[in-house]
């Protein structure tokens, strides 16, 4: 262990999944516990990770995320171990944190798998580290990395996959689709509380910019570009943010779209929510509709986030005090 160092370890901390049949309503009621979310809605996202036989993606892509960041702190001369904990499934999180402090662990820093600021998408994970901490005795001190939805390396990774989705497409259409970006929608309440809608608009304003340097020919699509929401699970009175890609969809059909790109900017692998909400159920509307469907891939293990977050580290390691939240911010609201 480095006590050279401000912080002895890296925790990658993330949302966790169910890994086998048996594992799906267990993990959804921890998911769900204290939400008003109706049963039958369970029930029916239940169905979405049995149509992928109870295992969803999200553990076996942070064992690689994991892997690929230990290279890259290695690469970069910092000697550290790199943990991994989840909110929702195991690993936990609080069983992670024991671990750590079984070995020697005192002060760690925690990057969290979500670019954007919002209750269940940056505070929650503040008050995961707390708990973990607490379970641990108070032994050991978390500082979580902020929201990076602006930094270089996301915004390139961002723009470098939605040019290889363009590329899938015949050249002679490239210059007539319509590009969706999406991300989880959240109750209009708890977003109206956080930065999380202006923060992504910025994101994709940025990877815009981006992509069109890349794809200067293609630099018009970019007027079309919209921001549109997915994935809402709350009960049908409660308002969330919108547009819902499905509505998106009809309404690029209806003005005679004839291809889609959708660009799961708010999501940061291709978990349950990408698989299924857009793999499955978007694309088969796209279809219904007579569009053709394109889908770029996550930013992933994806060399410029990898070197975003190696570059985060080295900073968090210069300036302990970087991370400066707001207190107030993201509060949860009913």
């Amino acid at each position: 262990m480095n006590t050279s160092l401000p912080y002895q370890a890296l925790v990658l901390v993330s949302f966790g999944g169910p890994e086998k049949p048996e594992d799906v309503l267990p993990f959804l009621d921890r998911v769900l516990r204290g939400r008003n979310v109706p049963p039958e809605r369970k029930i029916e996202v239940a169905e979405h990770y049995h149509h992928f036989s109870g295992q969803s993606p999200i553990n076996a892509q942070n064992r690689a995320l994991r892997l690929e960041i230990e290279r890259e702190l290695h690469r970069r001369g910092i000697h550290m171990p790199v943990y991994w904990g989840n909110r929702n499934w195991h690993p936990l999180l609080e069983d992670t944190a024991r671990e750590m402090q079984r070995q020697g662990v005192e002060r760690a820093l925690a990057f969290v798998t979500s670019a954007f600021g919002s209750y269940s998408g940056c505070r929650q994970y503040r008050e995961d580290l707390d708990h973990a901490s607490a379970g641990a005795g108070g032994a050991i001190t978390f500082d979580k990395i902020g929201p990076f939805f602006r930094h270089p390396g996301f915004i390139s990774a961002q723009a470098r996959r939605l040019a290889d989705a363009f590329a899938a497409l015949p050249p002679e259409r490239q210059a007539g689709a319509r590009i969706l970006f999406t991300a989880h929608s959240i109750p209009l309440g708890m977003a109206q509380s956080s930065p999380y809608a202006a923060q992504l608009e910025a994101a994709v304003k940025l990877t815009l910019g981006e992509w069109a340097r890349l794809q200067p020919h293609l630099a018009p699509v970019a007027g079309q570009a919209q921001l549109v929401y997915q994935s809402r699970s709350g009960p049908p009175g409660q308002p969330w943010l919108e547009p819902d890609i499905l509505a998106a969809l009809r309404l690029a059909a209806s003005e005679n779209a004839r291809e889609v790109v959708v660009a799961p900017i708010g999501f940061l692998s291709d978990h349950m929510e990408v698989l299924y909400d857009l793999d499955c159920e978007a694309r088969r509307v796209a279809g219904e509709l007579g569009l053709g469907f394109y889908r770029a891939a996550t930013v992933g293990q994806h060399p410029e986030f990898i070197n975003m977050i190696g570059e985060l580290v080295e900073q968090y390691l210069r300036d302990p005090a970087l991370d400066r939240c707001d207190p107030s911010c993201c509060q949860l609201t009913h």
